[in-house]
């Protein structure tokens, strides 16, 4: 058996910003950032991102890089003491960089103590979170942050690179080690971990100790890979940044007339358990996106739904995607959604004025004393139920709030409106 402190992840980690692997949007070569920091300029920065994606390998390097005093913290530890403690080394030898992690964590006295020395230069702050730092991560600490950078997943290549370096490098790595492993098999390592180097690291060294040696070499074999590597499921934080940008992506998705995208995320959405929070999305699309112009998918909408809750997962995933694939070929309208907002604006706004006398309660005795009630023309004693008079408050006479569209059912609601428009003179 081979034992490893620390573990693989731990030693692999990038020295300088031209080992670091992925992020090439954030610190490669030709960003303005890795230029500030090949030339010594280390700016106060918040990096995001979830979990295994190389925060804290990319504060290293940039330490690294840049040869500054690096010191490493978490917000969930670590407390006023140990600031203390790198601020009175900063005192010494002059500015240090402090990496925080899970820096949303910290509270109000850490806050105070950490931000008057980011501002007199004795600390450069590398925070890190996995979440959104402009929900989570109090604006005094993200006001002194020159730079927030979001870190994106790595891909199964990039990760088949970090695996690579892990296996030849005889300094940090297993490159000591006779291992015998195929290209598919480190493949299924790197693509099990959906994009965290750490967990695909750590995979690689829980298969090389649980590998037979044979003639003096480990052979890595098909059994033991799958049996080490734990695919890392589409589980997410329901509070968190991801939560609602699947959320997002599912309703653009439907709303833009992809089947095939709109069901990506809502599998994704599933797989993380997510059904309460699919069904309620499905509705609001069924009368935000689709609307007037296929009046029934809302009723159509409801009867999956409620298929959906009374079968639970994983059957509920027919009715829900057969709905899905519905409202992204349906034709779509948001003239509903959008003539209400429109009037809700105005309610807000104050526009209100008074309700016409005719149009005022006249169910109790001394209704006519107050002139409420009459006048009013009852629509269906005359042709076709309709009649013209005045409905809106004098103060909002003229007034239009729906703007109908020719699309799907609402062609006839279109031609219906347009005709009343013209009857009572309204333009």
């Amino acid at each position: 058996m081979l034992f490893s402190e620390p573990p693989l992840s731990v030693r692999m980690r990038p020295r300088t910003l031209d080992e670091v692997v992925g992020q090439q949007h954030i610190i490669g070569p030709k960003t303005a950032l890795y230029k500030m920091i090949q030339n010594g300029y280390v700016p106060s920065m918040l990096l995001y991102g979830e979990p295994g994606v190389g925060k804290t390998s990319l504060a290293y390097a940039i330490a690294g890089t840049a040869r500054r005093e690096f010191f490493a913290l978490n917000a969930t530890m670590s407390g006023k003491k140990e600031m203390e403690e790198v601020v009175a080394a900063a005192k010494m030898t002059g500015n240090v960089i402090l990496f925080i992690d899970e820096i949303h964590r910290f509270n109000k006295a850490q806050q105070d103590y950490l931000l008057p020395n980011i501002e007199n230069g004795l600390i450069t702050l590398i925070g890190a979170t996995t979440e959104n730092p402009f929900h989570e991560v109090n604006p005094a600490i993200r006001s002194r942050c020159g730079q927030i950078k979001q870190l994106k997943p790595l891909t199964v290549e990039d990760i088949m690179t970090l695996l690579n370096r892990a296996l030849r490098d005889a300094e940090r790595g297993l490159g000591t080690l006779a291992i015998d492993i195929d290209e598919n098999l480190l493949r299924i390592i790197a693509a099990s971990t959906n994009g965290d180097a750490r967990s695909a690291l750590n995979a690689l060294e829980a298969v090389v100790n649980a590998c037979e040696t044979k003639d003096g070499r480990i052979v890595i074999d098909e059994k033991t890979v799958l049996d080490c590597v734990e695919k890392k499921g589409f589980t997410h934080d329901k509070n968190g940044d991801m939560y609602y940008s699947l959320l997002s992506a599912f309703q653009k998705s439907i709303r833009g007339s992809d089947a095939d995208a709109a069901l990506h995320y809502l599998a994704r959405l599933l797989e993380g358990g997510d059904l309460a929070a699919v069904c309620r999305r499905l509705l609001v699309i069924a009368y935000e996106d689709i609307g007037l112009a296929n009046p029934l998918m809302g009723v159509k909408v409801n009867a999956a739904i409620q298929a959906a809750e009374r079968l639970g997962l994983p059957e509920a995933r027919i009715p829900l995607a057969a709905a899905t694939i519905e409202l992204c070929l349906s034709a779509k309208s948001n003239s509903a959604y959008q003539a209400i907002d429109k009037a809700i604006s105005d309610v807000r706004q104050g526009k209100l004025g008074e309700i016409p006398n005719h149009l005022k309660d006249a169910h109790y005795r001394g209704a006519g004393v107050l002139g409420h009630g009459i006048g009013y023309q009852y629509p269906h004693d005359y042709p076709n139920s309709w009649v013209a008079q005045q409905y809106l408050p004098n103060e909002l006479v003229g007034a239009q709030y729906y703007v109908p569209k020719e699309s799907g059912e609402e062609k006839y609601y279109a031609r219906v409106y347009a005709r009343l428009c013209d009857l009572s003179g309204k333009k």
